[in-house]
């Protein structure tokens, strides 16, 4: 585990390109999703003209240099960012991360020349979406056990499988499929595939209903003998899993970012009710058992903002950051679903309505504990670190 030495590890001070970014994000947010956050929940749809704003702004590929049609900002001003846009709606949040995190990075990371230069940008400028396409209905966290295969035919490859739980799957241009081709070899085997919409036989299969981040869609994909040339090979054949895991240290930090922002919402709606609500004669902030609810809360987000800060300013400084992205996943999943719980408690039984923000933000983060990592695998990556396996 990195430790956080120096005097420049303890400057917290943001510069002034930083806070333009999160004033902008903030504006974006309070603008724009704030208002109909709970339409795009209750619709199950973020509009298209909302990401496409995000686009024109910059966001979707905020942390891409320039050169491939990006910000060129780093991972920093990034959950910055990504804390605005959650704070006010979680389901745009994970559209947006799932599509720079899991997708732009990897194809920065691992793409050659030509493959960064036709998908990475459309897709950091904003013009198109993408999906990361990872976990099966029978492999999820073991990744490994995935059953979708990769046979190589000719100059390219043939796709079959299935795959679960997909992001942005049902409306994404691009999607980055993780696929066997060498069974025997377990995730030695595994190759990453750059799959365009549209292309024969592969196809999008059922969209799920699910508990919060509705707005988002969560789709399954579906593919059949479904022809991929080789240029559409990222990496080398054998370094499938190992994108993906680079990709998921990475992509824990903007999980990290999401729950931060969440908890922000409850924090400051919770404030907002126990000014204005009163009991027995008097606001219920006045109450001790309300002050200590907040005050836990603001401790909480606080300490798992600066963790979340500290792994992404370790990835711009090209450190090893893996098992310190998923202290800040796991410490700030658990901070905003005790966040939720709080929030709702403190405004009662107009909490579990749907006509006030609490009962979504606890539906929203539950999520934060389960994709890109269960909060059990973080336990396990954190504690492998620490006993040097």
């Amino acid at each position: 585990m990195t430790t956080v030495t120096g005097e420049a590890a303890f400057d917290l001070s943001l510069t002034e390109e930083q806070q333009l970014v999160q004033r902008t994000a903030r504006g974006f947010a309070a603008e724009r999703l704030l208002p109909r956050a709970a339409e795009f929940d209750q619709k199950g749809e973020v509009p298209t003209e909302i990401v496409r704003e995000l686009g024109s702004l910059g966001f979707m590929g905020i942390n891409i240099p320039d050169e491939w049609g990006g910000s060129g900002l780093d991972m920093v001003t990034y959950v910055l960012a990504l804390e605005e846009i959650n704070r006010a709606c979680a389901s745009t949040g994970v559209i947006m991360s799932s599509h720079v995190s899991l997708v732009c990075d990897p194809l920065l990371r691992f793409g050659s020349p030509e493959q960064k230069s036709r998908f990475l940008r459309p897709l950091a400028s904003g013009e198109q979406l993408g999906c990361f396409a990872l976990s099966e209905p029978g492999a999820g966290s073991d990744a490994a056990a995935m059953r979708s295969s990769a046979r190589r035919d000719g100059d390219g490859w043939v796709l079959n499988g299935t795959k679960n739980f997909i992001t942005n799957g049902a409306r994404a241009d691009v999607a980055l499929v993780f696929a066997q081709t060498d069974p025997a070899q377990k995730h030695r085997g595994i190759a990453a595939f750059i799959v365009e919409r549209g292309t024969p036989g592969f196809s999008v299969g059922k969209l799920e209903h699910k508990l919060g981040i509705r707005g988002s869609d969560t789709a399954q994909l579906i593919f059949q003998d479904c022809r991929v040339p080789d240029a559409h090979l990222l990496g080398a054949a054998d370094e499938g899993f190992k994108i993906a895991l680079a990709t998921l240290d990475g992509g824990r930090i903007s999980i990290a970012a999401q729950a931060v922002g969440i908890a922000r919402a409850c924090l400051e709606d919770s404030v907002g009710y126990a000014k204005e609500r009163e009991a027995f004669g008097q606001r219920i902030g006045d109450f001790q058992a309300i002050q200590w609810m907040i005050a836990d809360m603001a401790t909480g987000i606080d300490a798992a903002r600066l963790l979340t800060w500290r792994a992404a300013a370790m990835k711009d400084r090209g450190e090893r950051y893996g098992p310190d992205a998923a202290m800040a996943k796991l410490f700030a999943s658990d901070v905003v679903m005790k966040a939720a719980r709080d929030c709702i408690q403190i405004f009662g039984g107009y909490g579990y309505l749907t006509d006030f923000p609490a009962e979504r933000h606890y539906r929203d983060a539950k999520i934060t504990e389960i994709y890109e990592g269960t909060s059990e695998i973080m336990k396990l990556v954190i504690a492998e670190d620490m006993l040097g396996e």
